[in-house]
């Protein structure tokens, strides 16, 4: 276990060229008592330098700065750091994913979602480097998957099928389950999956070929959902279908 993992107090820095942004979280931080503040800085470029020589556990991080913007920032950072975005713009949130971000709280921030933030980091160093070991492990019945800033354990004989959208991929789930979001890609998913059931069908969907419904008209059906199959994988599919029915005959 790391040193971080016993620590009652998480040492953490502001960076925001709002100066009053910046004094809303120095509050927030005083009113928390597992926080230590170290620093405040008006950029990063401010920061840089300092951060570098003596990282924090925690950094709470503005994403539009003049120079160095915070995305750019958090990439140059010590991987010891972990960082929570505060900005105006929530369309930088899939960024933020996609550097490790811990959370992301939109501004005017609450005290309500900045130590929900925070207890998130605190159960991180707690737990997280044990959690980052067992991301994308598997076994013969299931695999986990981040989601949410949570690893969450999937079965594949739960799965119906896995859709892939712009940045995410969502795996839907029988039995009333709530979906997965996940932002991976297909490919990896795709990987965990065993091949004796699940089948690549469209460029955004793998099925889960035993639940499936019907097979009606070039789509396979799972209740009301009907996903399309794309004429390279046609073959591949019927083949799947006549093997099923020669199995059932014997």
């Amino acid at each position: 276990m790391s040193k971080k993992m016993t620590k009652s107090l998480l040492s953490c820095a502001i960076i925001d060229d709002e100066p009053l942004a910046v004094k809303l979280l120095e509050t927030y931080v005083e009113r928390t008592p597992f926080l230590q503040l170290c620093g405040t800085y008006s950029s990063a470029v401010a920061a840089v330098g300092e951060l570098r020589e003596n990282p924090v556990d925690l950094l709470f991080l503005d994403i539009q700065m003049p120079d160095l913007d915070g995305l750019e920032f958090a990439r140059m950072l010590n991987s010891e750091t972990r960082v929570v975005f505060t900005t105006a713009f929530s369309q930088y949130a899939v960024e933020g994913f996609r550097v490790q971000a811990l959370d992301y709280l939109l501004k005017p921030v609450s005290y309500a979602d900045f130590l929900e933030a925070a207890n998130r980091a605190k159960d991180w160093f707690s737990h997280g480097e044990v959690a980052a070991e067992t991301e994308g492990a598997a076994d013969a019945e299931s695999f986990f998957v981040k989601s949410d800033y949570r690893l969450v354990r999937v079965r594949f004989d739960d799965i119906l099928y896995v859709e892939g959208l712009k940045d995410y991929v969502k795996i839907c789930l029988s039995g009333g389950r709530r979906s997965v979001l996940a932002l991976t890609a297909m490919r990896t998913v795709e990987n965990y999956l065993p091949t004796d059931k699940f089948m690549r069908v469209h460029r955004s969907f793998i099925v889960n070929m035993e639940r499936a419904e019907a097979l009606d008209r070039g789509q396979i059906v799972f209740g009301e959902k009907r996903i399309p199959v794309s004429d390279s994988y046609k073959d591949a599919v019927q083949a799947y279908v006549n093997g099923r029915l020669l199995r059932g005959r014997d």
